[in-house]
């Protein structure tokens, strides 16, 4: 049995769901798990119809709860070292998918369950989630992308302040603090997430990877060298098809029939 279901919702609008499917661990992250997502990402990023990526999770009271610790206690270094590229491999894999992801998540979301999350660029939450990165109780740091994306979405103080103390933080926290997105009531972060992937994926396929990598490539950049990102992004969107059609649909009063070319 996989740990990694790929799920087409809506062919037609281009939303592809990958479900964390380990529930008798909670989505525990063991070499095969993230291997198993790892080939899931690669499958969706090669995928022209993928339009939008709702990540979710099986485990009823679990979005996921990070690292294996029962595989890591029964692994020497080499074998850490070997697990380390695999796990490289799938936060770097998700982080850089082209389309918009959204992360659906629900109870824990601890360690690298919480970077999964991280690597997604929209975090829908329900009131059941709890969310931390308790990699310092237990001798290690974030290694999956926390200690750089919780900074950059918190700012340092807010990040050093869950990093350093190992603490949990609610739903309701979280949302404060800007960890999660969007709030939902208990049980809906799964809807929420697919509505909100789908509401993305109704619009300009080439116009929305191509804001995606503006943001992405330019976020760290100074604002000169952003500003040329940004037009080079512009310049492949505003001479495509998708465009023309754009603004064909928008003066005939109807929906775009996007290329997505």
């Amino acid at each position: 049995m996989g740990s990694v279901t790929i799920n087409r919702l809506d062919d037609a609008v281009g939303v592809t769901e990958l479900i964390l499917d380990r529930p008798e661990a909670h989505n525990a992250l063991s070499t095969d798990h993230a291997r198993q997502l790892v080939e899931a990402v690669r499958s969706v990023a090669d995928d022209p119809a993928v339009r939008a990526v709702v990540l979710s999770s099986s485990a009823p009271r679990s979005f996921c709860v990070g690292a294996d610790l029962k595989e890591r206690n029964s692994i020497d270094d080499d074998g850490l070292r070997a697990q380390r590229l695999v796990f490289r491999a799938m936060f770097t894999g998700l982080v850089s998918l082209p389309v918009p992801v959204v992360a659906a998540v629900h109870g824990y979301a601890l360690g690298g369950g919480l970077e999964l999350a991280l690597c997604c660029d929209l975090v829908v939450a329900d009131e059941t989630a709890v969310l931390g990165l308790p990699e310092v109780s237990v001798g290690v740091i974030p290694g999956g992308g926390g200690t750089q994306l919780l900074t950059r979405r918190l700012g340092w103080s807010r990040a050093a302040d869950l990093i350093f103390t190992a603490r949990r933080v609610d739903a309701a926290e979280a949302y404060r603090l800007g960890l999660a997105d969007r709030l939902v009531p208990a049980g809906t972060a799964r809807k929420a997430a697919v509505e909100l992937a789908s509401s993305i994926a109704a619009h300009s396929p080439v116009g929305v990877r191509n804001a995606k990598r503006a943001m992405r490539q330019g976020f760290d950049a100074p604002l000169a060298a952003g500003l040329d990102i940004e037009d080079a992004a512009w310049r492949a969107t505003a001479f495509s098809r998708d465009r023309t059609e754009g603004v064909a649909a928008f003066n005939e009063k109807r929906r775009p029939d996007w290329p997505g070319e």
